[in-house]
């Protein structure tokens, strides 16, 4: 079963934690993962996990930590070296991070339905891989809900970002687990899916995210600092314009 919601409101101030189902939140430090852990506090007691898989810096999952212990739930990091296969700008050193330009390009291409559609920063099959792991910690923490910040919206592109790919994992769910062969399957949560950037970041701030502390830059430096040209920044950028929300990202030059 998959649950799509940009219902922002809360849980009732008298339930407890104790009362509440139990939900996996996939973090990465970003600004939606970390939306998404503010959305699912309301609803869940929250285990988050974060993935240390390769990828370029180590600044997102130190972001993750920080976040996960400010929130006050659990937090485990999953060590998954993906750098042994590459094949991703994220991955892999020699296949450079498209920028400003490359971007434009890359993106037209997609609207086109055109051959180079999909950006060298996917990652080949990581939200499935993510999402497995998260499987297996819902059936170990008997968790009712997976919460994953992917968004059919402001996206690159990405194919396990599509509903249909949401929609095959959760039935996929409910064959191969336990929980789901005993008829109470994992639901997979995806409050961002059809909301823009600039309406998550104004959702965000409903339940209190200090976006200041996240990090969505593909190569951010060992300082956190955002390139501020790379498809992740820009998005990010744009979503406060559009938000009308001042831009609280540190970046490692003046961007205009």
């Amino acid at each position: 079963m998959t649950q799509s919601s940009s219902d922002n409101s809360t849980s009732p101030i008298s339930q407890t934690t104790a009362q509440k189902p139990r939900a996996i939140v996939l973090l990465s430090g970003g600004l939606d993962s970390t939306t998404c852990l503010a959305w699912a506090q309301a609803r869940y007691e929250c285990f988050a996990l974060s993935f240390s898989y390769g990828q370029r810096h180590s600044s997102e999952l130190d972001a993750a930590r920080a976040l996960a212990k400010r929130a006050g739930v659990e937090h485990r990091i999953i060590d998954i070296d993906l750098r042994q296969l590459g094949g991703s700008a994220l991955t892999d050193d020699s296949i450079a991070v498209p920028q400003d330009c490359e971007i434009e390009s890359q993106s037209e291409n997609y609207r086109q339905n055109q051959p180079g559609a999909i950006p060298v920063t996917y990652v080949p099959a990581r939200n499935t891989i993510f999402m497995s792991y998260a499987l297996a910690a819902a059936e170990v923490k008997n968790a009712s809900a997976i919460v994953i910040g992917v968004n059919a919206v402001d996206y690159s592109g990405y194919p396990d970002c599509r509903p249909e790919y949401i929609d095959a994992f959760a039935k996929m769910a409910a064959l191969a687990t336990k929980a789901g062969v005993e008829g109470n399957p994992i639901t997979i949560e995806t409050p961002l899916l059809h909301l823009t950037k600039a309406a998550i970041i104004q959702l965000g701030l409903e339940h209190g995210v200090d976006y200041a502390q996240t990090i969505s830059c593909y190569q951010a430096d060992d300082n956190g600092y955002a390139c501020g040209r790379c498809d992740s920044c820009r998005l990010r950028r744009q979503g406060f314009i559009d938000a009308g929300v001042e831009d609280p990202t540190l970046y490692q030059a003046v961007i205009n």
